[in-house]
């Protein structure tokens, strides 16, 4: 996302911001609920009055980089594909692109200055300008770096695609990038809330970690669902973001849990918006540590 880096994260921002900058940190896509909290229920109105975002079913919004790709691909008749088409299917990814991704059918001459993004496969099971949901799944698993992939994989089962299909059509890949499509679709789970607990998940993932979204934990006295629990190791992991947990209540609740998931034995890390998404070497860096019995201190029993 080449414009964030002048951005304060989310999670550390004051007061409403305008609509098109909270949507360049949600992916391009948000809902309804989490634009209003960003900004306000009247700027998300003049943002559709002006034609900046796109109303994509409801409750959910998207910008307009999803169209521009729509008019590359009748340009090149081909789709829009990968994460553009994830954009036009409405799903939260974590960066939106910043070129359309187009791919066309295998004999398509394309001029070689619209080459940047533009891939050539087999269209012949496909129809319109966008690739289905299955095959925008599979191809962005194959493509994308694991953690995108798999949060786009993530909200594609949330907004309803069926996990089963997406597992036999990346069973079904060859060649490059078909290991990862494997991998990406037996991972893949529609629990985690967000493109910021995918990303996470995979990470962790990556570092040797056992996670599981919204496991519950018996604390005795009640049952709480931190965001990615490994029960093997005793490792609790939070997405922590004053977007998803605002308010003095919410904040009273999680410092309670924390505390009481430290005392009952479990190592609880904590990693904000900022983090995940712009330091993930670092935050790799850290859960590898943990895998390998590395990091100092220990938790009380």
């Amino acid at each position: 996302m080449e414009d964030c880096a002048r951005l304060l994260p989310i999670g550390d921002r004051v007061g409403g911001v305008e609509v098109l900058e909270a949507m360049a940190e949600l992916g391009g896509v948000a809902t309804t609920a989490t634009l209003a909290r960003l900004t306000s229920s009247g700027r998300v109105r003049s943002a559709v009055a002006r034609g900046e975002i796109v109303r994509v079913g409801r409750g959910r919004y998207r910008t307009t980089d999803a169209d521009r790709a729509l008019r590359r691909a009748v340009e090149l008749r081909g789709m829009a594909s990968h994460l553009s088409a994830a954009q036009v299917h409405g799903w939260e990814i974590p960066h939106a692109p910043s070129r359309p991704w187009i791919t066309v059918p295998r004999n398509r001459q394309v001029p070689r200055e619209r080459r940047a993004l533009v891939f050539w496969a087999d269209l012949s099971e496909e129809s319109g300008f966008v690739t289905s949901e299955v095959r925008t799944v599979v191809d962005c698993a194959r493509r994308c770096p694991f953690p995108e992939a798999l949060a786009v994989a993530d909200s594609a089962l949330r907004a309803g695609v069926d996990h089963e299909l997406v597992v036999r059509a990346a069973g079904a890949v060859r060649g490059k990038g078909a290991a990862q499509a494997v991998r990406v679709a037996s991972c893949a789970s529609a629990l985690p809330a967000n493109t910021f607990e995918s990303v996470l998940r995979a990470l962790a993932l990556e570092a040797g970690l056992d996670v599981l979204a919204q496991a519950e934990i018996d604390l005795g006295d009640r049952t709480v669902r931190p965001d990615l629990v490994d029960r093997e190791r005793r490792v609790v992991l939070e997405a922590d973001s004053w977007e998803f947990h605002a308010g003095k209540d919410a904040f009273q609740r999680d410092c309670r849990r924390y505390t009481d998931l430290v005392v009952a034995g479990w190592t609880v890390l904590r990693f904000t918006w900022w983090q995940v998404m712009h330091e993930p070497d670092w935050v790799r860096s850290c859960l590898r540590r943990i895998v390998g019995g590395h990091a100092p201190g220990a938790n009380v029993a």
